[in-house]
């Protein structure tokens, strides 16, 4: 048959490639390539057998081991494709017809087999087999590939020397083995070598296998699972057996490590399938191994304290305080190490001051805390020098600073490395790493450690910087808000302000408690959006603007209104959130309005919380006035809380399950007792009991530990109704006998009243206010007495002019009454009522 020039020019190229080649390394490359070249499932060569041996298996390529140990020999007369190219000396193809039909083993269903006869001078020595699929009768060009390949592997085929001796299996079946050359360079090679048959006897053992199985070469002829079991392999290694069962198997080389269990060694185990057999090559790998094992460990260490620096680079840019730089120091440079304490020293002038410290007892941290810097100490010698200092043993700590021999046992510490904390070229302290146990840091531990204090150095001189921000920050941000609430009868506060713990900046929350005439109370609660210096100064000044427009008595939605305007005229991106409440003991409600800001928390004793008011207006800087007004009634001993969003509302939460979780702490204190006369202190338990109720609050919406990126501010007022019995009211006439009338009621109510003392200014005051409504005003008019802080007495009218100090001459009859009223009373003033005005004045109670 012929074939083309383009598998003719492949032929020729792979004969080229195998040129060197011969034996059964030839044999196994003809045969490879001729499977490729017929797109082949498999192949096997036969070769004849001295005298009249039948023809033995002696190369394979992909048949699993089932096929391959029937095809280990051939009957030279039988049918079988290889024995009849053999007998004609032509190729032979013989499609599969079932199992025992007579041409030989059974090969796979819907395959064929095309036998090529090895044909050298001296006859035919064989038959080169490639098995195909579909059983069809191959191409011309493919069948005339396999006789090219086995034409020029029979031309260089050469005849085994006379007299070859070949070792037999205990079974009598021939197998082809190394000549004595070959023996002699395996019995003698560094590597474990021995061999199996099919029946997994050994057929032969090196010197090395032989102490590596235990089997001398006088007991050839046992199975390797008898070696095995002696051994005791089985229970050290369970699944080596099921290895080599595979490998035979697959027919494919595989590659393992094992320890074996007789020497302990590591060995790498090479199972290589061999026509009706097995070859195992072991090599030992201990000394490999463990070099590995070191290099591995050697790397994961440096890993891990890469790992390390970069773990600690990133904890110090999170670190903002002292503290947090201290901690993360300590949680990842002292594990490394094996250390067990660290202390950062800085110099402060002369002073060496402790600035954080982990793993010393406090009483030696306050004996060396403020040591001075001109004294011999391995923190001066490093502050001097710049050098890090390394000390292995408490002995040789005292031999370097005799005058310090008693801080070893005082620290409790018997090895140290003192490290130089530089920053810009300045010395500012040192960090002390030190270790329970006298220690050796070898070169690369000191080098690392050093290389480490730069990053404390930057990170300490950071966070110090921080803290002195942070500290003053605070303070303006204290001296801004009230430092101290007014005592009220008609009200009882408490408040808490926390800072933002991200940043330094200081916000602009605040909150205010302002006393009214009519022993009536505002309550302010407000912010400014934003962080800053410049925040700071409008919250201030909002502030101000707040305490000023309450004192002219607006009511809440045009004391918003004019706020508003106020913040219109700081800047156009200026807004500003704000709800100002006034609580009327009086009539016991609340009236209030709100730009923008979260609406209150009313809590009635035996009733759920409740949030007064509904959708807030736009906030200041943004609003259309007029604002909205709210009114609610509340009973003896009710709360209202007022707050910023800063305590509901964060990343983590929105603002309805912030007010939620508000209403949930405040529900406890609609429990507690309302009147203040009710409480063992009095005032004190009640104001106690408020200060515990916001700290109970702030500890429910913000945690100790939890970050947060906007401030908080909590007001919470206890309310309480003024007495009945300390509030009268009459009519008066509308004529001069009016201011008569007052007197008289005055006198009695004191009377009633015991307090009697105040009776003559008190007389004059309302003849004054009186007289001044009846002159100026209209009717009708009334007067009403209230005993609260003091005693207030309050005269209305039903004219809207504003009374007003005239400086009257000294010839001028009149025009001194309001200057009487002023020199006479404690306060005075007027506000705007529904249907006029009032004059009010307030004295002191005995």
């Amino acid at each position: 048959m012929g074939m083309d020039e383009a598998i003719a020019a492949r032929i020729r190229m792979i004969t080229q490639a195998g040129d060197g080649l011969s034996g059964p390394d030839l044999l196994g490359f003809a045969l490879d390539h001729a499977v490729t070249e017929t797109g082949g499932l498999g192949g096997m060569v036969h070769l004849r057998g001295p005298g009249a041996r039948s023809p033995q298996l002696t190369a394979v390529h992909g048949l699993i081991r089932p096929v391959a140990r029937d095809w280990a020999q051939v009957e030279a007369a039988g049918a079988s494709a290889p024995a009849r190219a053999m007998a004609q000396g032509t190729p032979v193809w013989a499609p599969a017809l079932g199992t025992g039909d007579g041409t030989g083993p059974a090969l796979p269903a819907g395959s064929g087999l095309l036998a090529v006869p090895l044909i050298t001078p001296e006859g035919v020595t064989g038959a080169l087999s490639v098995l195909m699929s579909p059983a069809e009768r191959p191409a011309p060009r493919r069948w005339a590939a396999v006789e090219a390949l086995a034409a020029w592997a029979a031309a260089r085929l050469r005849e085994d020397p006379p007299g070859r001796d070949q070792a037999r299996n205990p079974d009598g079946t021939g197998t082809l083995l190394a000549d004595d050359q070959v023996s002699q360079a395996l019995w003698h090679m560094s590597d474990a070598f021995f061999a199996v048959d099919g029946d997994w006897r050994i057929t032969f053992v090196n010197g090395e296998a032989e102490r590596l199985l235990g089997t001398a070469r006088t007991t050839l002829g046992r199975t390797l699972w008898d070696a095995f079991t002696r051994l005791s392999v089985d229970e050290a290694e369970p699944g080596l057996r099921s290895r080599y069962r595979r490998a035979a198997e697959s027919g494919t080389p595989v590659g393992f490590e094992v320890r074996w269990p007789t020497n302990q060694r590591w060995y790498s185990m090479r199972l290589v399938p061999v026509p009706n057999g097995l070859t195992v090559y072991a090599a030992d790998i201990t000394a490999s191994r463990a070099r590995e094992a070191e290099r591995a460990a050697a790397e994961h260490t440096a890993a891990e304290r890469t790992a390390r620096i970069g773990e600690l680079t990133n904890a110090l840019a999170q670190a903002l305080t002292m503290r947090d730089v201290v901690n993360a120091i300590a949680d990842r440079v002292l594990p490394p190490f094996g250390a067990s304490g660290m202390v950062v020293q800085l110099i402060e002038g002369d002073v060496i001051r402790i600035a954080g410290a982990v793993g010393y007892p406090q009483p030696f941290l306050e004996a060396i805390d403020g040591a001075s810097i001109h004294e011999v100490s391995p923190v001066s010698e490093v502050y001097h020098s710049g050098a890090p200092a390394f000390v292995e043993s408490a002995e040789e700590y005292t031999a370097r600073y005799p005058g310090m021999a008693g801080r070893p046992a005082a620290a409790q510490k018997q090895a140290w490395a003192f490290l130089p904390l530089i920053v810009s070229g300045r010395s500012i302290g040192c960090s002390v790493v030190a270790f329970a146990e006298p220690r050796r840091l070898d070169a690369e531990e000191r080098a690392l450690l050093t290389a480490l204090s730069g990053l404390m150095g930057q990170a300490i001189e950071r966070a110090r910087l921080y803290d002195m921000e942070h500290t003053r920050a605070k303070e303006l941000q204290r001296g801004l808000l009230p430092r101290a609430l007014p005592s009220l009868s008609s009200v009882t506060t408490a408040a808490r302000y926390l800072p933002a713990s991200e940043g330094i900046d200081v916000g602009g929350d605040w909150y205010d408690v302002i006393p009214l005439s009519g022993a009536r109370v505002a309550l302010v609660i407000g912010d400014v959006m934003g962080h800053g210096l410049s925040e700071a100064a409008t919250m201030g000044r909002l502030r101000t603007a707040v305490s000023t427009l309450a004192e002219l008595e607006f009511p809440p939605a045009e004391l918003l209104t004019r706020l508003n305007d106020v913040v219109s005229e700081l800047g156009d991106n200026l807004y500003a959130t704000c709800l100002y409440a006034v609580y009327d003991p009086v009539g016991a409600s609340c009236v209030f309005s709100s730009a923008g800001h979260p609406p209150p928390a009313v809590v009635s004793p035996g009733h759920p919380v409740r949030f007064a008011g509904g959708d807030p207006d736009p906030p200041l800087g943004a609003a259309q006035p007029p604002f909205e007004t709210t009114e609610v009634s509340l009973e003896e001993g009710s709360l209202l809380a007022l707050y910023t969003d800063g305590l509901v509302e964060s990343a983590a939460r929105d603002i309805d399950r912030g007010m939620r979780q508000l209403a949930s702490a405040l529900s406890s204190a609609a429990r507690a007792p309302g009147p203040a006369d009710t409480w063992p202190d009095g005032d004190r338990g009640e104001n106690a009991s408020l200060e515990r109720l916001c700290d109970e609050v702030l500890a429910e919406l913000l945690p100790e530990k939890q970050l947060t990126a906007d401030d908080a501010a909590l007001l919470i007022a206890r309310t309480h109704a003024l007495a009945p019995d300390h509030i009268a009211a009459w009519p008066l006439s509308e004529g001069p006998i009016a201011a008569g009338e007052a007197r008289d009621h005055v006198r009695n109510q004191l009377t009633h009243w015991g307090l009697a003392p105040l009776t003559p200014t008190a007389e004059l005051l309302v003849s004054e206010l009186v007289a001044n409504a009846i002159r100026h005003g209209r009717g009708p008019v009334e007067l009403r007495l209230l005993r609260g802080e003091g005693l207030i007495c309050e005269v209305t009218d039903g004219s809207l002019t504003t009374p007003r100090i005239r400086h009257a001459s000294e010839t001028d009859e009149g025009g001194r009454g309001l200057q009487l009223v002023s020199a006479l009373s404690h306060r005075w003033g007027t506000r705007y009522t529904p249907t006029g005005k009032c004059i009010w004045t307030e004295q002191p109670l005995p």
